[in-house]
């Protein structure tokens, strides 16, 4: 096993990512993923954990070099800090207050929000509401913030993610409905008490402990930034060799151009200017007379 794989089995362990639910309440699903039983509680193979850690991270880079977003899911109150610090580092949407029925499957609806949301605050900061009543203004003032409560993480985003990364699929049921009823590339942190075949890419751990969240948040963020930043290398290469290839272009045109201008014969004289010859019936110009 590779010394980094070591170094981040060490991480989780000392997280506490190991800590599964009681052997009651565990999904038989998750078997693969189960190490053993200690003390009536299920215990998660970190093994695995880093695989599907790891396999998870990769697929996250890509996505995220491509261009596209990916939508951070975790209303949990030991998880909605962790995650929406984490979204807004890589620039990425993210919903930890409430999740709205149909943000994904009736996302027009959740734009027109948005757009009012936006409105509102507009409204709020170019003076159109100083001749309204002071009642009126608060009115507007605590909608606009109920409004960006639920919807200031997806206000920037104009289309639908890519993927979703999610903290406690049981937990967010709901919102990986409606990205499997899409189409939408899941992830998710997956207990001992959920079903791991309803993502598409399920990492195994504990998904109550605010370490165990914190580390793995902070592992994909990390492939995420990383993807992002090779997307901007690629993109500043891809605009010097346009712009050598543009001066080249320019440089090639000037040559050919020199080449076919009409060279000077050596010991040639030059050619005497031509006479301008009057045309007859007056056509040309007469000389003056003199009187």
């Amino acid at each position: 096993m590779e010394e980094s794989a070591v170094s981040l089995q060490q991480q989780l362990l000392e997280a506490g990512v190991h800590f599964g639910h009681l052997r009651k309440k565990w999904n038989p699903k998750m078997l693969p993923y189960i190490f053993a039983e200690k003390k009536g509680i299920h215990i998660i193979d970190l093994n695995k954990t880093t695989e599907c850690l790891q396999e998870a991270a990769a697929a996250l880079k890509s996505i995220a070099k491509s261009g596209k977003k990916i939508l951070f899911v975790a209303t949990k109150k030991q998880a909605k800090d962790i995650v929406a610090e984490a979204a807004q580092k890589v620039n990425m949407p993210y919903v930890t207050e409430r999740w709205l029925g149909g943000m994904l499957t009736n996302f027009a609806t959740i734009r027109r929000s948005v757009k009012k949301m936006q409105s509102i605050e507009k409204m709020l900061t170019d003076g159109t509401l100083d001749s309204v009543t002071k009642k009126e203004r608060l009115r507007l003032q605590r909608e606009k913030d109920k409004m960006e409560k639920v919807l200031g993480g997806v206000a920037q985003m104009a289309r639908l993610p890519a993927a979703v990364f999610i903290v406690d699929i049981t937990h967010e049921a709901i919102a990986l409905a409606e990205a499997r009823r899409l189409n939408i590339t899941t992830f998710g942190v997956v207990d001992t008490n959920a079903d791991p075949t309803k993502v598409d890419f399920p990492i195994p751990a504990n998904d109550d402990a605010t370490k165990s969240i914190a580390i793995i948040t902070h592992y994909v963020t990390a492939a995420i930034a990383e993807g992002l930043a090779e997307r901007a290398s690629e993109k500043e290469e891809l605009l010097e060799e346009e712009e050598m290839q543009e001066r080249d272009r320019r440089e090639l045109s000037i040559e050919v151009e020199e080449e076919e201008a009409p060279r000077p014969v050596r010991g040639a004289k030059p050619s005497p200017p031509k006479r301008r010859v009057p045309l007859a019936g007056g056509g040309g110009r007469r000389p003056s007379q003199k009187r």
